[in-house]
């Protein structure tokens, strides 16, 4: 093999919603576009906002052409770094200064500068599930292990009790996605007030802290008066890891930051480790017109209402002709069960009405399937007919 083992582990295992959106590509070549209903990939359908493009063309219109297209500090623009900084203080109340801040290649790239930093060969980073799937190749990139703690069913809370007993000495990293992708639970202050008892306990027995990346891509969509708890206000080694690819539907140009706690253990080790992580992985820095073009929309509103009108139409349609879901507080993914136990061939038998949906077994959580409700309303409308037939199919009603 010429390939090295560790790579060829991660193509047998690639993406299943990436290729997912592929099949629904070469699909709407055969039926149309019109008659495919792609719910694979959160791929936000809401524009981003006005406030984007008359940013980028104010910098590229008056700012110095060098400066906006060459090199900076690693660390990203210093004015952006104060402006992250100066947000998450006034939003949460926090301290974080210029240099707590990291501009990174979306959030992505921030996990991978964190995992780079922290791990060993062997060491261990907890999840729980249902979790994005990807967090296993980035831990996989540093010859790190993947536990996963597994899914509380009823609840889709933090299975703490679970969690305690997967922690050992090699435990290094505990990575939360609040709100969680894919089953659109919020975790409580409750909870995570409960599982930083515990991360204490542990370091107290072990020796050593157990840093918790805390993954927030979509920090600002949550709904009924649902807030998300700012994590570094109840989790003393807490390393916020922020994507704009919700917040402002800018995926593709894969920015975001880190912003590490000054209160965490072993902080003048772990910033500039993070640093030199940022150019040693090849990312160098963040792109830069984006980098200056954010910082300009700190304070810009998501478009919750959209998502929000999504989400109420496809879970009362769903529930009502019989499936089970779990009711999304935040995020925009639908969380459903399956209703056969091999959710895999569930999602084959609704491609039959070019339905496409993400069997969870990815996400660590077999038997539901994820349904992305980021498309357009109109979308989801259209692909009503198809889960009636769906539903008729396995429970035999309309």
């Amino acid at each position: 093999m010429v390939i090295s083992e560790n790579m060829a582990n991660l193509v047998a295992n690639s993406s299943a919603i990436r290729q997912l959106f592929e099949e629904g590509k070469a699909m709407a070549k055969k039926v149309g576009e019109e008659n495919v209903y792609d719910f694979s990939l959160g791929n936000p359908s809401v524009p981003a906002p006005e406030s984007i493009k008359t940013a980028i063309e104010d910098i590229l219109n008056t700012m110095d052409s060098q400066f906006v297209h060459g090199y900076m500090s690693n660390a990203g623009y210093e004015s952006v770094r104060q402006a992250v900084a100066d947000d998450l203080n006034e939003k949460y109340g926090a301290h974080y200064g210029m240099e707590d801040i990291m501009m990174t290649v979306g959030a992505a790239g921030g996990l991978n500068c964190v995992l780079r930093a922290l791990l060993n060969p062997g060491d261990e980073v907890i999840c729980f599930a249902p979790f994005f799937g990807e967090y296993r190749s980035y831990t996989s990139n540093f010859y790190g292990n993947l536990v996963v703690v597994p899914a509380d069913t009823q609840t889709f809370q933090l299975n703490l009790d679970a969690f305690k007993e997967k922690i050992t000495e090699k435990t290094k990293a505990l990575i939360i996605n609040n709100p969680n992708n894919p089953s659109g639970v919020i975790y409580s202050e409750e909870t995570l007030k409960k599982l930083e008892t515990i991360l204490q306990e542990a370091k107290a027995r072990f020796g050593h802290p157990i840093y918790v990346i805390s993954d927030e891509p979509y920090r600002e969509l949550a709904y009924d008066g649902y807030t998300v708890p700012f994590m570094p206000a109840l989790i003393k080694n807490c390393i916020i890891c922020y994507s704009f690819s919700k917040s402002l539907s800018l995926p593709g140009e894969r920015i975001g930051y880190l912003a590490v706690s000054p209160e965490i253990d072993a902080y003048d080790e772990v910033q500039p480790a993070l640093i030199v992580a940022n150019r040693v992985l090849g990312y160098v820095n963040a792109p830069s017109l984006f980098q200056l073009a954010v910082a300009r929309c700190l304070k810009e509103k998501t478009d919750v209402e959209a998502y929000d009108k999504n989400r109420k139409l496809l879970y009362e349609s769903l529930t009502q002709m019989g499936f089970e879901c779990v009711k999304p507080q935040g995020a925009f993914y639908l969380f459903m069960k399956s209703p056969e136990a091999d959710e895999k061939a569930f999602v084959e038998h609704a491609k039959k009405y070019h339905l496409l949906l993400v069997a969870a077994s990815s996400f660590g959580c077999p038997g539901y399937v994820r349904i992305a409700y980021c498309v357009s309303y109109d979308m989801i409308c259209r692909s009503l007919p198809a889960f009636r037939q769906l539903a008729q199919d396995y429970f035999g009603k309309n």
